[in-house]
């Protein structure tokens, strides 16, 4: 089903890229001595949560463990962002809600419509994560393309959190970029999580500087929808093909009418075919040629995109940060950046292997399951690339 509400503007003008002259970037370290892929992370994107929760914290410090691991970035990549401020959320939430979120006045069915217990340590993440979020935007600006190793928090609303999301750091990062130069940015919200970004969608209803773009599964998480500028809902089941098919259809269009400034891209991975909480089926490769052909259909149109992980759900954290670092590795081709040369070439049945970075995807995930004794194994299915 195709929802779509909003007529475009084909006028042609040009793309910013850069700054302002003498800005400062919001953050606590800056990398601008490396030519490399800008990676924005914080040890700060974990807290504390209770035994067997549900929500896997973990995974965000071994997304930057495993790229630095496998040789796809170095420290010197790695930016850091400071805090998001009370006066950048109060941009997109109500002051309400910030003083009763910062200030832990959260009762216990606002709670449990987070899926998250209060605590200090949930109001400094999911900051911190905001926070990076803002920093990869602005760094994309300047540098054309930037990831970081959280974000994608589009559940939450301007009064009220929602489904493991506090604070919607899309939103807030759209707000604070598409109001911080003398013309106003158009900025474009790709959000390709499994679940509608429900949040993000209802509050830029009607901002006709951001446009918001949704595929998900229709059956899934919430069950209430918002309405997205562009709503796809795909049935269960969707495979890679028809899942890059349906992307390959929609992007195009949307960058040579709407005509951004800048892209926010949530590459969700939970359309996997083994999250716990998705009901599509994309392989590790259809991921990977996913966030490979958003990327390269945004950059070589000249608009800066920045990225966050979004949503994805593994009782295995390091099989889970795997599959999270997939955009990392696919945005290493797009920033062409030189890589170490792959291990092998070639997988166990004698087929070219995809390189995704540093290690060949194929060989960091057959050692994996051989580590952990699963007989799960196999290698991603070949598949035709959506035209860049």
């Amino acid at each position: 089903m195709t929802c779509m509400k909003r007529i475009f503007s084909k006028t042609r003008r040009l793309v910013g890229v850069t700054l302002a002259s003498g800005r400062c970037f919001h953050a606590e370290l800056v990398r601008t001595e490396s030519s490399g892929l800008p990676i924005v992370h914080h040890s700060k994107y974990v807290c504390e949560l209770p035994a067997n929760h549900r929500f896997p914290m973990a995974k965000f410090p071994r997304v930057l463990h495993f790229l630095l691991q496998d040789q796809v970035i170095t420290e010197k990549q790695v930016w850091v962002p400071e805090i998001a401020s009370k006066d950048l959320l109060g941009a997109v939430h109500t002051e309400d809600y910030l003083d009763n979120f910062i200030s832990g006045r959260i009762n216990e069915q606002e709670q449990r419509r987070t899926g998250f217990p209060w605590s200090e340590g949930i109001v400094r993440r999911c900051r911190y994560e905001t926070g990076g979020t803002v920093l990869a935007a602005e760094v994309a600006l300047r540098r054309g393309l930037a990831c970081s190793t959280a974000g994608g928090t589009h559940h939450a609303f301007p009064s009220y959190g929602s489904g493991f999301c506090l604070l919607n750091d899309l939103a807030v990062a759209a707000k604070y970029l598409m109001n911080s130069s003398s013309r106003k940015r158009k900025v474009l919200i790709v959000d390709l999580d499994v679940h509608q970004g429900d949040g993000t969608a209802f509050i830029f209803k009607d901002e006709p500087s951001v446009f918001t773009f949704s595929v998900h599964c229709g059956k899934n998480f919430p069950v209430r929808k918002q309405q997205s500028d562009l709503d796809i809902s795909v049935e269960d089941g969707l495979e890679d093909k028809e899942y890059l098919s349906t992307v390959a259809e929609h992007l195009p269009w949307l960058l040579e009418t709407f005509r951004p400034d800048l892209v926010l891209y949530d590459a969700g991975v939970d359309p996997h075919r083994d999250d716990e909480l998705g009901r599509l089926r994309l392989t590790d490769q259809g991921l990977y040629q996913r966030d490979l052909y958003v990327m390269k259909t945004v950059v070589k149109r000249g608009v800066p995109i920045a990225t966050v992980i979004g949503g994805g759900y593994s009782r295995d954290i390091d099989k889970l940060a795997l599959r999270h670092s997939i955009v990392h590795r696919a945005a290493t081709q797009v920033a062409g950046v030189k890589l170490p040369s792959v291990l092998q070439a070639k997988d166990l049945n004698g087929r070219p292997v995809m390189r995704m970075g540093g290690r060949c995807w194929s060989q960091r995930r057959r050692e994996h399951c051989e580590q952990r004794g699963e007989d799960g194994w196999s290698e991603p299915k070949s598949m035709e690339t959506p035209p860049v």
